[in-house]
C-alpha cells in the first residue's frame, strides 16, 4: 500500500468502528421492549398485543432504518479506501446520529402520539437520511443511483415529519415508504454505469 499523506486516513478502520457502532445502536433498540416484569401474572394475547403492538413497531422501522444506513455506509466505504480529515469527521457524525437512534426510538416507542416526541424522531431521522445523502455526495460528486437512492429517504423523512407535527400515529405509515430508495438503487441505472 502507497503511503497515506499526513491529513489522510484508511477508511477501513473507520468500517471497523461503523461496525461496532451501528451493532451496539441495533441492539440496544430492543432494551426499551417490554419486559416479563410488566405483567403481574401469565399473559394473555390481549396483554401481549397491547404491551408490545407500538413498542414492537417503533423497533423494526427503527432496526430496518438501521440496517439500511449501515449497508450504504458499508457500500460507501468500500468505494473510499482512504479519506481526508474533514471526510472522517463527516463520517463520525454519521455515526453519532445513529448512536442517538436507540434514544429516539425510545421516546418515540414510549409517547409515539405526541406530536413534539414524533416529530424529534423524525428530524433525527431526516438527519441521518441526509448525513447519508451528503457522504455519498462527497465521494462520488455527480448524479448517480446511490445518490438518487439516498435523497429518496431524505425526501421521505421530511414530509414525513411534517406529518408527525399534525398526526403523529400516521407518521410512521410515511416514513415506511423510505425503504422504496432500495427500489431505486435497484432499477435506476444511468446508460454508462457500472457497479464495481
Amino acid at each position: 500500500m502507497t503511503e497515506l499523506k499526513p491529513d489522510q486516513f484508511e477508511m477501513r478502520r473507520l468500517e471497523s468502528l461503523s461496525n461496532t457502532i451501528f451493532g451496539v445502536a441495533m441492539t440496544l433498540l430492543a432494551y426499551d421492549l417490554p419486559k416479563a416484569a410488566v405483567f403481574t401474572s401469565a399473559p394473555g394475547w390481549s396483554d401481549l398485543v397491547h404491551a408490545y403492538s407500538g413498542k414492537l413497531a417503533g423497533f423494526v422501522l427503527s432496526f430496518i432504518i438501521a440496517g439500511l444506513f449501515w449497508i450504504s455506509h458499508h457500500r460507501r466505504l468500500a468505494r473510499q479506501p482512504v479519506g481526508s480529515r474533514g471526510m472522517v469527521i463527516l463520517n463520525l457524525l454519521f455515526l453519532l446520529s445513529i448512536v442517538l437512534l436507540p434514544v429516539t426510538n425510545g421516546l418515540y416507542t414510549n409517547y409515539g402520539t405526541s406530536s413534539a416526541v414524533a416529530v424529534l424522531y423524525g428530524l433525527h431521522l431526516t438527519a441521518i437520511a441526509g448525513l447519508n445523502t451528503w457522504l455519498w455526495w462527497t465521494i462520488l460528486r455527480r448524479w448517480r443511483r446511490e445518490i438518487m437512492a439516498s435523497l429518496f429517504p431524505l425526501l421521505v423523512f421530511i414530509p414525513g415529519t411534517i406529518v408527525a407535527a399534525f398526526a403523529p400515529r400516521v407518521a410512521p405509515f410515511v416514513w415506511f415508504i423510505a425503504f422504496g430508495g432500495l427500489l431505486i438503487r435497484r432499477f435506476y441505472a444511468a446508460p454508462a454505469e457500472q457497479d464495481p
